[in-house]
């Protein structure tokens, strides 16, 4: 039975996909899922970033999806809904890794989203991606893959066995839909539907 079963993680979606060898984890904003068992874990980003780390020795990793680079006011939230924030999004995915036997040296980290998919003079995902980036050099780590940027939604698959992406874009009608979901996310903080997109081009990574 996958040691990943736990209390922790136990409001996390799971789902099966006949196209996958493994169970899929579902992440929404604010969430991030950590398994030493084989697993796939999922999400749809917007302007929001996932990092994708994991480390190869331990075989243990995992993923976030957060939407803002840090809080306006320090201590202002508590720490369930703080995942939203860069920086517990990464605190809590590295400190899950490592609980999990990991080691912060051999962690390989890949990074995702940061779209450019709402009108108007803010980039929030150019602010998230330059936080990230910003975030991992800081820590002394370094990414050996990133998609960042672009004005499209992406799809992410991140097999925790391999380290193995699938990406795939969601065409630019579906922008609304994406971005009105990280709207109502930011101002209610409510669990959003789970989404699934028309299936396009598939990137590896």
């Amino acid at each position: 039975m996958p040691r990943v079963a736990s209390d922790q993680f136990a409001h996390i979606r799971r789902m099966k996909d006949h196209r996958f060898p493994h169970e899929i984890a579902a992440i929404l904003p604010g969430e991030y899922f950590v398994s030493d068992q084989p697993m796939i874990v999922y999400t749809v980003l917007g302007s929001c970033v996932s990092a994708c780390i994991r480390d190869p020795l331990a075989g243990v990793g995992g993923m976030n999806h957060f939407m803002l680079p840090k809080p306006k006011e320090a201590g202002t939230d508590s720490w369930g809904e703080s995942t939203r924030y860069g920086p517990y999004a990464m605190e809590s995915l590295i400190n899950g890794i490592l609980k999990r036997g990991g080691v912060k040296s051999r962690l390989e980290i890949k990074l995702f989203g940061a779209g450019r998919i709402y009108e108007g003079n803010i980039d929030v995902g150019a602010r998230n991606a330059e936080w990230v980036l910003e975030y991992i050099k800081t820590e002394g780590l370094t990414a050996c893959k990133t998609d960042l940027g672009d004005v499209l939604p992406r799809k992410v698959y991140y097999f925790t066995e391999s380290g193995r992406v699938l990406m795939k874009k969601i065409e630019k009608v579906k922008n609304d839909t994406i971005a009105t979901r990280e709207r109502e996310y930011a101002s209610k903080l409510q669990v959003e539907k789970h989404v699934v997109a028309a299936e396009e081009d598939v990137t590896l990574f």
